[in-house]
């Protein structure tokens, strides 16, 4: 396995420090119902850590919720509510909103307002090692006391001093400085400190949280690339002042940003200081489009709003965050996510499809000691380089985008095979080779966290609905069975007024799907 790292700007070899190997993600700032962006940076997360599970590597998953920032008080007098309330509200639609699209849940949730108590001896611990220094309420990281400053980014000194000066702030000893510790204002949550009433700044909650669930070095660092610069560099020079362990984290992999369409010939939104290196060709597959970041202080599309939508089910809208490599800033488009849909259905189809089948070779399987054919060989070959061809492109930095064509080809290739079933009877050899194409596309698409299953959730019939349809296809099969043409053709355009179900029929009895668009 290789990861590209953005501190080195290369792919490594992924060689965890130890078991299990240790992760941890900058997560939500509760403020607002999670928009694209948001599901996006995690679902690329999520499958970061199964492929990780999948390769055999036990994984301990770690992420924060800032649960209490100038931005979540903004929230509350937004709403009229307290901002402690406004987190919890924004908190629980991160769940409801992640649990519909698959993403699997953290080891360990952590909440800046349960650490305080930690962070405020991190602070004092960095005053005592000489790298910040208490000033008016406020505590301030000295950035010159670190000299390494600035290696993820890339930025010199003088471009972080002329952006710094952009907010000056003439008491502090350098530009650069950074708040530890914010000295309380009125109306707002504090704490009792050394320092006076107060809370924490940004940048030091995730260090602290971080040195407290995971130790003094992390294997992979997830984050969105607008939080490089300053978040994560400042989270080096704290952690590696605090605790004089370098590197802080072995592997930072940061997630492009999804934006929206720039309908107002505005500027491009581009992360400061993204990796634009070596990543895949025709990532960006909107070309010179514009676009705006995507965010709760500008446009935004929430996830909810999307999964509304009955035309849009969650694991089809997983399939289209997946679609691109996580490097890769996206330009969000309604007509690539109807796409990726279509895409979901026809794997859906091919898996009903293949337990249909199953269970029809079951019933009429012959005896175990029928003589084997090698008829199925081609399929199982396939299946078995399919497989391979998989894990080389997800080895590859976690490139989503080949994995995603390789089970449109196992797809293709399932399909092919079932359609030339002939006969009233299944060899052994068949049931086996229907059994391990189940089997590989339930795998592959199981990595990638993208469930096959067409629930009341989705765009798929109801139960209820779901139900007349089975019985009516069934009805349609013994019409066929007694040669009864006139009822069987009224059921199948009854099936295709009343829930839009196109019928196929082969010799092991009749499929049925719904139409497409």
């Amino acid at each position: 396995m290789r990861i590209y790292n953005t501190e080195s700007g290369r792919k490594e070899p992924f060689e965890p420090a130890a078991l299990p190997v240790k992760m941890y993600v900058c997560g939500l700032t509760p403020k607002n119902d999670p928009h694209l962006g948001h599901a996006r940076l995690f679902v690329v997360n999520d499958t970061i850590r199964r492929y990780l599970e999948f390769r055999g590597y036990p994984v301990r998953y770690v992420q924060n919720f800032t649960d209490v920032d100038d931005k979540i008080i903004a929230a509350g007098l937004r709403d009229g509510i307290p901002p402690a309330e406004a987190a919890r509200r924004y908190t629980e639609g991160y769940f409801r909103d992640m649990d519909a699209l698959g993403v699997r849940r953290a080891d360990v949730f952590t909440y800046v307002t349960e650490y305080i108590p930690r962070i405020i001896q991190v602070v004092e611990g960095l005053i005592e090692r000489g790298h910040a220094y208490p000033l008016d309420g406020d505590v301030y990281f000295f950035v010159p006391s670190f000299p390494p400053y600035g290696r993820l980014s890339g930025r010199d000194e003088d471009a972080m001093r002329a952006g710094a000066r952009i907010d000056l702030d003439e008491r502090k000893r350098d530009p650069r400085d950074f708040a530890l510790w914010k000295a309380a204002k009125p109306n707002e949550p504090w704490w009792e400190s050394p320092w006076g009433r107060g809370r924490p700044g940004w940048h030091i909650e995730c260090s602290t949280m971080a040195l407290e669930t995971l130790g003094e070095q992390i294997d992979i660092h997830g984050g969105a690339t607008d939080l490089i610069f300053p978040h994560h560099e400042n989270e080096i020079a704290q952690s590696e002042s605090f605790t004089g362990h370098v590197p802080f984290v072995r592997y930072w992999a940061h997630t492009g940003l999804l934006s929206l369409p720039d309908t107002q010939g505005g500027a491009p939104a581009e992360p400061d200081e993204a990796p634009t290196s070596d990543v895949p060709p025709g990532a960006n597959a909107d070309g010179e489009r514009k676009a705006v970041k995507m965010a709760h202080s500008g446009a935004f599309v929430t996830i909810r709003s999307v999964l509304a939508s009955a035309d849009v089910p969650a694991p089809g809208l997983r399939t289209y965050l997946l679609g691109q490599h996580y490097r890769a800033n996206m330009v969000y488009s309604p007509e690539q996510v109807t796409a990726s849909v279509r895409r979901w259905r026809r794997w859906v189809e091919t898996r009903s499809n293949l337990l249909r089948l199953i269970a029809w070779a079951e019933r009429h399987a012959m005896p175990a000691d029928t003589a084997a054919s090698d008829e199925e060989a081609p399929l199982r070959e396939r299946l078995d380089a399919a497989r391979e061809r998989f894990a080389v492109a997800m080895d590859d930095d976690f490139n989503t985008s080949p994995a995603l064509g390789t089970i449109d080809d196992v797809t293709h290739d399932i399909n092919d095979y079932a359609n030339a079933l002939a006969g009233d009877s299944a060899s052994p050899r068949q049931l086996e080779t229907l059994r391990a194409a189940l089997a590989t596309l339930e795998d592959l698409t199981g990595v990638l966290g993208i469930a096959l299953t067409a629930d009341t959730e989705s765009a798929a019939p109801n139960t209820t609905q779901r139900t007349a349809i089975e019985a009516l296809v069934a009805e349609r099969d013994a019409a066929r069975a007694g040669k009864d043409w006139a009822l069987a053709d009224r059921i199948r355009k009854d099936l295709d007024q009343r829930f839009g179900v196109v019928i196929k029929d082969t010799p092991q009895g009749a499929t049925w799907s719904l139409k497409e668009g």
